[in-house]
């Protein structure tokens, strides 16, 4: 590390920390959780007007990743909508897994489609519906409002149970993360109090808002700056991870895929909430570095998969003998934007009759290129295991990437 870089770090200041009283809003657990009187909550700095200058060598990264993912971009943008989609699947996904979330692919399918499927399963479908939301909304409007985070978290957390109560509103509670259940005692880290959230957020809604800083330096930052303000009482890490998509796409890095950095995240989890424990220490370089390589990772292996893609449905008309426009043909068009779809799902996108429409899903299903799914008689959906199959894929060969490039 040269003098420049150790000034840029020594120069992002670290979190303070103040005492602050606490009770138990409801008697819970162990003797000591209910005689805690005092809690120790940590007061990230206000980051809007600062400034970082990381090390060369990740400045030199850093615009490689830029160059990867505005190639995969455009590659994806060249081809059909649905390449959008599926990147932005595989993100959602990824973050989920990240938070201990899982599914199946068959029971993500069966959500995607709105049929029963295990709460994890839905839950990863309401994380690509935020995703997607807030995303759009910084490319529509080329800004990033704390009402675009309420309504990503809104619909995230609408259909949670336990949570449906916080859905889009900002946290009026102390939260902590590890320790006990029932109280901040032995947290591994206590956020700031509820009175600070308001005034952090629109801090950090400024730096989100600069064009002057490079982008994955202020994604990163936000990121963790985020993270580290936890404004609401769950849902943090995929509306925050959310946000370095919403950032890239509001700087143009990004017009239609969001790239699936979480996929490269995961592979390094303890090294991630690592990094977030250094940039609460006054360090943003490792959570930068961490998000440069998993971009690049997921950059290269996207462009992989794009291709994959591009090849199916001349894969899929070899299997079935479908007459050009014929309904069979159409819908094989249909399933690389929509691959699991109901009944009602193929009547739309065909424009025809009921009839019409599951005589092509009989004629898929017969020459495999589709697969029903819930094993009911009523209310039944279909799924291109091919395109499940990539999406699984690619999640994968991230990981490995990730695992394979250097820190």
């Amino acid at each position: 590390m040269d003098a420049a870089d150790s000034l840029a770090i020594r120069d992002w200041p670290p979190h303070t920390h103040e005492e602050r009283e606490w009770r138990q809003s409801m008697r819970g657990g162990s003797r000591d959780d209910r005689m805690l009187r005092s809690v120790t909550v940590a007061i990230p700095p206000r980051i809007a007007s600062l400034t970082f200058v990381p090390a060369t060598h990740l400045i030199a990264a850093s615009e490689r990743a830029l160059v990867e993912v505005m190639t995969t971009d455009s590659e994806a943008r060249a081809q059909s909508r649905a390449l959008g989609r599926f990147m932005l699947r595989t993100e959602s996904v990824a973050s989920s897994k990240i938070e201990r979330i899982s599914a199946s692919a068959a029971d993500y399918a069966r959500a995607l489609a709105g049929s029963r499927a295990n709460s994890g399963a839905t839950s990863m479908v309401a994380a690509s519906a935020a995703l997607h939301r807030l995303v759009d909304r910084a490319g529509e409007t080329g800004r990033i409002t704390v009402d675009d985070l309420l309504a990503a978290h809104r619909t995230l957390m609408a259909d949670d149970s336990a949570e449906a109560h916080y859905a889009g509103r900002l946290r009026d509670v102390q939260n902590w993360i590890g320790g006990s259940d029932h109280s901040p005692r032995d947290a591994l880290y206590v956020p700031p109090p509820p009175d600070l959230v308001t005034p952090l957020l629109d801090d950090l809604i400024d730096w989100a808002a600069r064009d002057d800083v490079p982008v994955f330096v202020q994604a990163a930052i936000a990121h963790a700056q985020f993270e580290s303000i936890h404004p609401f009482t769950d849902g943090n890490g995929r509306i925050g991870r959310a946000l370095v998509s919403a950032i890239l796409r509001r700087r143009g890095v990004t017009r239609t895929a969001v790239v699936p950095l979480a996929s490269g995240i995961l592979a390094v989890r303890d090294d991630y909430f690592a990094a977030l424990g250094d940039y609460r220490d006054g360090d943003p370089a490792p959570v930068i570095q961490i998000m440069v390589r998993a971009a690049l990772a997921a950059a290269i292996e996207s462009r992989a998969s794009i291709e994959a893609l591009r090849e199916l449905p001349p894969e899929w008309r070899s299997l079935v003998d479908a007459s050009p426009g014929s309904a069979t043909d159409r819908l094989l068009t249909a399933l690389l934007d929509d691959p699991v779809m109901s009944g009602e799902d193929a009547i739309a996108a065909l424009g025809s009759t009921a009839a019409t429409a599951y005589a092509a899903l009989d004629r898929l299903t017969d020459a495999g290129v589709i697969a029903e799914i819930t094993g009911r008689k009523r209310d039944r959906v279909w799924a291109a295991n091919d395109v499940i199959g990539e999406l699984d894929d690619l999640d994968r060969r991230i990981q490995r990437r990730m695992l394979d490039t250097p820190a």
